[in-house]
């Protein structure tokens, strides 16, 4: 069978993470793609929560797939195949930020973030005025950017992404306990108004399907292409 019809197959019949990643590791390099498209949003959506930069997150969410195949054997299924992709993830956007803001003058920063507050006091405005889901979901995404990054972490993967307290716990090396504390806090600084409006839009927010996904998908082939081996570097263990 060839590997596009595999990869289809695989589709059609919905495919376990475990499967897959086992003929992954078997040789079928192909079905990777079910991964990168299962998984794309999720991992886009997390990184932008940190880093704030639409380019800089999909770079990160480049990397991540790449470190996760060349680490695809180290998988040990200890936690879902998913919270294990989404802490790679985590962990290369947080050391992508703290490069950063190494580089970042302490004087610019006060000044990137006061006109960060006037830009979203000038959105949160007049919620009255959006008219449609997409203008909301606009508004929404605003809301959550200008969160602190401990906070706006967790609100990005529990309320968009919908992963539940566990997964976000495991993949953002927190207790339950500490995950909870920081959704609630995460809400009350949010709008309620805004927050209640743009309610059925969350799923819609920060997307990461059509070209975006197909080519994300591309250039992480291109750039296994060059790397067929499995690299000796830090284990991220599940």
């Amino acid at each position: 069978m060839e590997a596009a019809e595999v990869v289809e197959r695989a589709k059609a019949e919905k495919w376990p993470d475990e499967e897959v990643v086992a003929r992954v590791l078997q040789g079928e390099t192909a079905l990777f793609e079910i991964i990168m498209r299962r998984y794309n949003q999720r991992l886009f959506r997390a990184a932008l929560a940190i880093l704030r930069d639409e380019a800089e997150a999909e770079d990160v969410t480049q990397d991540a797939y790449v470190r996760a195949y060349q680490h695809l054997n180290q998988f040990a299924g200890r936690a879902a195949f998913s919270t294990w992709l989404t802490r790679i993830a985590v962990h290369e956007a947080l050391a992508r930020a703290g490069r950063r803001r190494q580089l970042e003058d302490l004087e610019g920063m006060v000044m990137l973030k006061g006109e960060n507050r006037r830009e979203l006091t000038s959105h949160l405005a007049s919620p009255e005025q959006q008219a449609s889901i997409g203008e909301i979901s606009k508004l929404l995404e605003a809301a959550i950017l200008s969160l602190p990054e401990a906070y706006r972490t967790v609100l990005m993967l529990r309320d968009v992404e919908e992963m539940s307290t566990a997964e976000t716990a495991s993949a953002l090396n927190l207790t339950e306990e500490n995950v909870k504390v920081r959704l609630h806090r995460a809400r009350v600084l949010l709008r309620r108004e805004i927050y209640h409006r743009a309610g059925s839009a969350r799923g819609e927010a920060f997307p990461f399907m059509g070209a975006r996904c197909d080519r994300m998908v591309q250039r992480v082939f291109e750039r296994l292409g060059e790397r067929q081996t499995w690299s000796e570097v830090p284990k991220f263990e599940a």
